[in-house]
């Protein structure tokens, strides 16, 4: 009786026989992947964005700034920055120059939903 309910790997990947069961991420985390896999998205556009700090001000204030006007952030020199992709956090770095430009390094990956 145990030779009629055995099911081999192979029949419940799908490798020679057909199934209907959908993956499930133990499957997914057990297919090796490979860069050819993610083609697909490599085209597709994200926002990215790093931010130095925040302020909060009323808009009276903010219609008052001009020209060399100082807005205080809620970082300290020398603390990471946040960097979201698409308005997800998704990393910290440090400010970086690049051949005269500004640039962010990542030091820190951020996991899960924080921020």
């Amino acid at each position: 009786m145990a030779e009629e309910t055995d099911l081999s790997l192979r029949n419940l990947s799908g490798q020679g026989a057909t199934s209907s069961r959908a993956m499930t991420p133990v499957d997914a985390a057990e297919t090796p992947r490979t860069a050819q896999d993610l083609e697909a998205v490599y085209d597709i556009p994200v926002q990215v964005s790093a931010v130095l700090g925040r302020a909060t001000m009323e808009v009276s204030q903010l219609l008052k700034l001009g020209r060399g006007a100082v807005v205080e952030l809620d970082r300290r020199v020398g603390e990471a920055i946040d960097i979201y992709v698409n308005n997800r956090l998704v990393a910290r770095g440090e400010v970086v120059v690049v051949e005269e430009r500004l640039g962010v390094t990542m030091t820190e990956i951020v996991k899960g939903d924080r921020g």
